[in-house]
């Protein structure tokens, strides 16, 4: 049977702190009781282009006692930045397109938006702008 690879905080930090972003994260209900039932841990992301990544591991499986211990978390959810405020990707990339948040993202779907997000050049965004497309 094909698994997932469950993804931890510590693993996404290393994604994205291997694509060069200045990375910044909290664990969620492990570590802090008060925080809310459903959240278990959240990295943020800046990119020397200014862009940001938020990802955010809200599901929880359970997992019988052979197959893993504990939390496994399979699935993020991502958001991107840009400027303050939440933005799509431009146009010709196959995530955030008309939207800002890509959810149920599995490992190599993380490690393919962080490489997008990682080689844009933030002058497209004022090109398609220019040109009616963003």
């Amino acid at each position: 049977m094909d698994q997932v690879k469950p993804m931890t905080e510590a693993s996404v930090r290393e994604i994205l702190e291997a694509a060069g972003a200045r990375v910044m994260s909290r664990g969620g209900r492990t570590e802090n009781y008060g925080a809310p039932r459903e959240f278990s841990f959240e990295v943020k992301g800046v990119f020397p282009n200014g862009l940001l990544l938020h990802v955010v591991a809200r599901q929880y499986d359970y997992r019988d006692p052979w197959e893993a211990v504990g939390r496994v978390n399979e699935v993020v959810d991502v958001a991107l930045q840009r400027d303050g405020t939440y933005s799509p990707l431009p146009k010709g990339y196959p995530y955030f397109q008309g939207r800002d948040e890509e959810t149920g993202i599995d490992e190599a779907g993380l490690r393919e938006i962080v490489a997008c997000v990682a080689g844009l050049n933030p002058k497209l965004f004022k090109l398609q702008e220019l040109t009616g497309d963003l």
